[in-house]
């Protein structure tokens, strides 16, 4: 006799003002099984998770939900949790200020006669903290943690809940691979423990290494259930279900136009913000020409985005030594301003704390870093502002109904690209780019890659910065490699393979030449 599922979602629909985000929905998952859910942005992935944990609660979408065996009508978060199903999201919900052992009880404190019963709690989040594999004080504040940690602690804090179905959004987008591979372990061995998991993630790669059974959503359609185990799904099959056709190729062709050098950074010096004694640039030297796209490559920590930003107005560290040149001109950049006057833009590897406003329209963010373009005395021009919107949201193919919705409504590849509108509308010479595509679908990231391609082609230089090697391979015309806080070798794209690039990320011994 073969497992009832612990998972039924029969005929879901959910809408919004002017967009269905899902249309008769279905998804099903067995127990002890890491279920995959695969979809470009703004397919309705997250939505419907948000349904399953009463994120959205019963009676603001159509359709049933049963769990256990069971028809459950969720009214809210807690309920789901009561029920044993425990969301992690893709912004972690933790309160930096609180140490670990207050974060993984909250709202389920452990009391005696009224009261919160500390050492008892301690000993438990000792314990839970064994099982996801972190070795911490459960006193250390969650600021004190880096990301990897903190998903670990969001891990720790669903099994304090007795969790049955454990629901991932993007674990690893911000980890690095160690961390990520630790994390994937983790929720293999939750697996043999019992515990179901359901996975949205864009990395396919790690998708097809652990899922069971991936689902994959399309315009809030459910396209198919692939079964992993049957043989048969590699990244390109997912790749086919996800956008409805064969990408022959991840990147865009292209016949780059690479003129002289226009830009150049001479022996940058950059002393850590607050470990005086570390230097986090050091003796850097390299150079862009226009039409060209140069990649930065290092591991976590090498120091690539503290490098883009010092350059972009010493928003990072403090300068010790080093200079600027562009158009055969030194300059100096002392702030963010200054480099914009100089047509300089960053986007930022972190877009929803760095790069938006989430606050804001999508046509105030797109204006925002060059407000004096469509004002006069002091007065932004509104129709000018929604006109300039209108055209960025269509030549990026921003998917929104209206560029007066808010930002945070977007999914991240279209957050993404009103990142880059943003920067465009500055009208720079030279775009640094920092991991431009995390976390985003294979479908978005070809977009992206044609808007890069697109602004190298009107003579503007590109920095990128990218942990992905198969990107930098497959978009870069040259590639500098960074090691401790130094750069370590300058490959042509024509050289430059997987190999290459790894021994010189690991490795100071060999110097560039910029």
């Amino acid at each position: 006799m073969s497992a009832q599922p612990i998972l039924e979602m029969r005929s879901i629909t959910k809408e919004f003002p002017g967009v269905k985000a899902l249309s008769e929905v279905t998804l099903t998952v067995m127990p002890a099984e890491i279920h995959a859910i695969c979809g470009e942005n703004g397919a309705g992935k997250s939505t419907l998770m948000k349904v399953l944990s009463g994120v959205y609660p019963h009676g603001t979408y159509t359709g049933e939900i049963y769990f256990r065996g069971e028809e459950v009508q969720f009214k809210d978060i807690r309920a789901s949790e009561a029920a044993g199903i425990a969301i992690i999201h893709q912004e972690l919900a933790l309160i930096p200020e609180l140490s670990i052992t207050e974060n993984i009880f909250l709202g389920n404190e452990i009391a005696k006669r009224g009261r919160i019963d500390w050492a008892e709690a301690k000993i438990r989040a000792l314990d839970l903290l064994a099982r996801v594999g972190l070795e911490e004080d459960p006193d250390t504040q969650i600021k004190h943690l880096g990301v990897g940690k903190q998903q670990l602690v969001e891990i720790a804090k669903a099994l304090a809940k007795d969790v049955k179905l454990l629901i991932l959004d993007e674990p690893t987008a911000a980890l690095n691979e160690d961390d990520s591979e630790h994390l994937l372990d983790l929720i293999r061995g939750l697996k043999g423990k019992g515990i179901t998991s359901i996975m949205i993630s864009h990395k396919l790669n790690e998708i097809e290494e652990i899922a069971d059974e991936i689902t994959i959503i399309r315009d809030g359609h459910t396209i198919e259930t692939l079964d992993v185990k049957a043989g048969g799904v590699d990244e390109d099959r997912i790749i086919r279900g996800m956008v409805g056709r064969s990408l022959e190729s991840r990147f865009p062709d292209r016949t780059p136009h690479i003129g002289d050098v226009f830009f150049e950074v001479k022996d940058w010096t950059i002393q850590h913000p607050q470990v005086p004694e570390r230097l986090v640039a050091k003796g850097s030297s390299f150079n862009v020409r226009r039409g060209e796209i140069v990649g930065l490559a290092g591991l976590m920590g090498a120091g690539r985005t503290e490098l883009a930003m010092s350059i972009f107005g010493r928003s990072y560290g403090n300068y010790l030594a080093g200079t600027i040149v562009k158009d055969g001109k030194e300059i100096v950049l002392k702030d963010v301003e200054s480099a914009i006057e100089h047509g300089l833009a960053y986007v930022s590897e972190d877009r929803k704390q760095l790069g938006l406003n989430l606050l804001d329209t999508i046509k105030r963010s797109i204006v925002a870093a060059k407000l004096s373009k469509i004002s006069k005395r002091g007065v932004v021009d509104d129709s000018q502002e929604f006109g300039i919107a209108e055209e960025y949201r269509k030549q990026l193919r921003i998917k929104t109904p209206s560029v007066d919705v808010g930002v945070s409504k977007l999914s991240g590849g279209n957050q993404q690209k009103v990142v880059l509108a943003k920067w465009m509308f500055t009208d720079p010479d030279l775009l640094i780019l920092d991991e431009p595509t995390r976390g985003i679908d294979v479908g978005a990231k070809y977009e992206i890659y044609t808007i890069i391609q697109a602004l190298a082609a009107q003579g503007k230089g590109v920095i990128l910065i990218s942990s992905e090697l198969p990107e930098l391979l497959g978009i870069a015309d040259r590639i500098y490699t960074v090691f401790e806080g130094q750069i370590t070798d300058n490959i042509p794209a024509s050289e430059a393979n997987p190999e290459a690039l790894m021994r010189s990320m690991t490795s100071a011994k060999k110097k560039a030449n910029a």
